[in-house]
């Protein structure tokens, strides 16, 4: 059996040319349609095979129980899991009375197709059933971005000798599935079990609507569907609707070359605050709208969309057809999981899947957030937006903790600490600073200060108060930052975790700046002199281990004095975390995934090139990766330093991380932050774009299988569109007339304008050591030439599963 679904190397389209049941899981993942705020699984039409039945609404959850077999003081009392709501994907066909199944009559084509240029999935079959009838389908799937509640399916039957034909359209609530991803505890399960309790039901002429709450979170959902329908013959049509489910049902007899065509229309709408009422009236608006322009219109505004977003988005590599598919497919994760998010989180698998319960963590500010900052703005505005809402939240958290300010939390859906688990939780203090980081990234690439004033600002003191409440100067003026854990989970509740360190230091840096641009906002939040004052002198004075006998940083305080880790010859027992107790690895020279190196990206300016070439060939060599969010990290620094190819292979890793299944957990939804560390793999590592400043810096480079490089991003309303390739640099940038954009390339600075594009040599760094080794069977997998993996796949895990 292959790792992994076959699905070509169309540089736009995921293309599955045949029935893959093996890789059901992985494809239902990979080929989800979702606009931040619905997601659709890319589940059968007829619902039947499948893995992992999901439709998802953003926000909408189920509270449960947090298992504690010993209590303590400020542990979380309810944890919570995204909800599998009404299922309006659902179609079934019915062949003079034979339901049409995959695995039963004989199929003869079997085609799907995700084309990422208009966000339709096509789906084309084949089919004649057990007893001879054949029949020809069609199907093709949207979920709008330009009608936010409104997804669409188009499902077309052609007879090819006279057939009785009938198709069930339907919604179904409560549908029977598989518990969370993590979700072993039985008292989850119980709680996942028939979340929905029905409230109403509303039979329409051609459609029905839904109305459901959930148990214990009292949210109220309502969905609905309506239908268009053309055929070539007479039909009939029957409405019902019970308490969780409804159906609409054509039934014709086709003649050979006749056609069925039924359009549905499917539309969701939530609240915890607004009456049933309100929500059925809500849904049924959105389906009358999206009748009114039909299938026609809503594809082209699809089109449209999409168009608009790879204009100022789209990456281009030549000499790498593998990196260049799979870096468009995360780009199209990114987006759909952001979209129209609209004041809600967004989660670490987007809308794909159950992984994580649906949880938000640091990956999306970390990581997700940057890249739609410059491809998709508007999308990190609504995230960054839902996050300043969830800050009064934070403030009690810390108070809980006893800390100043505000704490953010670990892992949440609305807002409320979830974690159950101190050390690579709570103890993470660095979310708070890496949610200020997302927060200063757009107003720096956006220009836009709206959002600081109406949220960020409050977030940006808030989380200055804790640091200022969390860390301490020592006798020598040193200011420290004790039992915290860094991005590496291997190495918890630790003294001066350098990134920790420097992100709190940025964060009180930031705040103060913040308060000097915005004195009538730091007077209402009784922002004092001494206040800045302070945040000023422990960022100045942050401590920042460092061991001058080896020459390089320690990740946090004594790191290199810990025992080394005695890792196994063969390399085979990976992740550590499932074949070592934490014991073992809290204090020994083994990293899960990159934090000092991690460190040096976020915060170029405070390394010499020097310490970062030694740094990185020391962290190397201890480093398993046993996280999705590793890879890009390595790939941008390697580049930095001048390792290109090891580079390069580091970026495969972690764009095929779904495509490849290289964890063997895709079928629980993408790996949304490691999607976008490839982008940022590509645009930072060979792009060397740095977006954490006043101007954008470049410092570009390829590898020598990569011919050249073409990338977009927004900055400031302009487009700027960098190729790489054939011995130089060119910047060319698209805007208002006469627009000019100031940028530092290589240690030049300069200015593009929309006149002439600017152009220079490119340069190839010079490494300062030889190309670092990896932990046994830890180096990273290379791309052969027929797309496959070079050496062995092994299991990864991420976070604390």
């Amino acid at each position: 059996m292959k790792g992994h679904a076959d699905l070509g190397r169309d540089p736009w389209v995921l293309c599955e040319k045949e029935l893959d049941l093996e890789h059901l899981g992985q494809t239902e993942s990979l080929f989800a349609l979702s606009n931040g705020h619905i997601g659709l699984r890319g589940n059968f039409d007829e619902g039947e095979p499948n893995v992992v039945p999901g439709t998802y609404v953003s926000g909408v959850f189920e509270h449960h129980p947090l298992p504690y077999p010993e209590g303590g003081y400020g542990y979380p009392e309810a944890g919570q899991a995204i909800v599998n709501v009404t299922n309006g994907k659902l179609i079934r066909l019915l062949v003079d009375d034979e339901p049409f199944d995959v695995r039963y009559g004989k199929l003869t084509k079997h085609e799907r197709r995700l084309d990422m240029r208009t966000g339709i999935l096509r789906r084309e079959v084949h089919w004649t059933s057990p007893a001879g009838r054949p029949v020809r389908i069609k199907s093709s799937r949207l979920v709008s971005f330009s009608h936010r509640a409104v997804a669409a399916i188009a499902y077309t039957v052609e007879a090819e000798e006279e057939t009785r034909i009938i198709v069930q359209s339907g919604l179904v609530a409560n549908e029977a599935g598989p518990v969370p991803a993590e979700g072993d505890d039985p008292r989850v399960a119980k709680a996942l079990h028939s979340p929905l309790v029905a409230v109403s039901q509303d039979v329409e002429q051609r459609g029905a609507v839904l109305v459901h709450r959930t148990a214990q979170s009292e949210l109220h959902l309502a969905a609905g569907m309506d239908h268009d329908i053309e055929c070539d013959a007479q039909y009939d049509l029957e409405n019902e609707a019970r308490a969780d489910w409804a159906r609409t049902s054509v039934v014709t007899v086709l003649q050979p070359g006749q056609k069925l065509r039924l359009v549905k229309y499917v539309a969701y709408g939530w609240s915890g605050t607004r009456t049933s009422t309100a929500l059925r009236d809500q849904v049924a608006a959105a389906l009358t709208s999206a009748r009114y322009g039909g299938w026609t219109t809503l594809r082209g505004l699809q089109e449209e969309y999409l168009a608009e977003f790879w204009d100022a988005a789209d990456v281009e590599i030549e000499g790498d057809p593998v990196l260049q598919q799979a870096v468009r497919l995360g780009l199209f994760h990114v987006l759909q999981a952001g979209a129209r998010s609209e004041g809600r989180a967004i989660g670490a698998k987007g809308l794909t899947g159950t992984g994580y319960n649906g949880h938000t963590f640091w990956d999306i500010e970390g990581f997700v957030l940057p890249v739609l900052t410059l491809t998709a703005p508007e999308a990190a505005a609504y995230a960054l937006r839902w996050r300043a809402g969830t800050l009064q939240a934070a403030r009690d958290r810390a108070r809980t903790l006893g800390l100043g300010g505000a704490t953010f939390p670990w892992r949440t859906i609305d807002g409320a600490e979830t974690s159950a688990y101190w050390p690579a939780g709570t103890a993470a203090f660095h979310i708070n600073a890496d949610i200020v980081r997302a927060f200063e990234v757009y107003r720096q690439v956006t220009g836009d200060i709206t959002l600081e004033r109406e949220g960020g600002f409050a977030v940006l003191v808030e989380t200055a108060r804790l640091w200022h409440s969390r860390g301490h100067h020592d006798s020598h003026g040193g200011w420290h930052m004790d039992g915290v854990t860094g991005p590496d989970e291997y190495t918890a509740v630790v003294d001066d975790n350098v990134f920790t360190n420097l992100q709190a230091a940025r964060n009180l840096t930031s705040a103060v700046e913040a308060c000097r641009r915005n004195p009538d906002l730091a007077a209402e939040m009784g922002v004092t002199t001494a206040e800045l004052a302070a945040w000023e002198k422990a960022a100045r004075n942050v401590h920042i281990p460092f061991d001058e006998t080896l020459g390089v940083h320690e990740q946090c305080s004594h790191f290199t004095r810990f025992a080394e880790w005695e890792f196994e010859p063969n390399g085979h027992r990976y992740p550590l975390l499932l074949h070592a107790p934490y014991v073992q690895l809290y204090r020994k020279q083994v990293v899960k995934q990159a934090d000092l190196v991690l460190a040096m990206h976020w915060h170029p300016q405070a390394f010499t090139a020097e310490e970062k070439a030694r740094n990185l060939d020391y962290y190397e060599r201890r480093t398993v990766r046993d996280s999705s969010l590793s890879a890009c990290t390595q790939a941008v620094m390697c580049a930095e330093v001048g390792h290109l190819d090891l580079a390069r292979d580091y970026l495969h890793e972690a764009a095929l991380v779904d495509l490849h299944d290289l964890q063997q957990t895709t079928e629980h939804g993408v790996h949304l932050a490691s999607l976008a560390g490839a982008w940022i793999g590509v645009v930072a590592g060979f792009g060397g774009l740095r977006e954490d400043g006043e101007v954008l810096r470049l410092a570009p480079a390829l590898p020598s299988t990569i011919k050249a490089l073409t990338f977009r991003v927004r900055w400031h309303g302009m487009r700027l569109e960098v190729r790489i390739g054939e011995g130089e640099v060119r910047c060319a940038v698209a805007g208002p007339a006469g627009c000019r954009m100031p940028l530092r390339l290589y240690d030049e600075d300069v200015e593009v304008g929309d006149d002439v594009p600017l152009v220079r040599p490119l340069r190839t760094p010079q490494p300062l050591l030889p190309p670092p080794t990896q932990p046994p069977g830890r180096a990273p997998r290379r791309i052969n030439g027929e797309g496959g993996f070079e050496v062995p796949r092994a299991l990864e895990a991420d976070h604390v599963a």
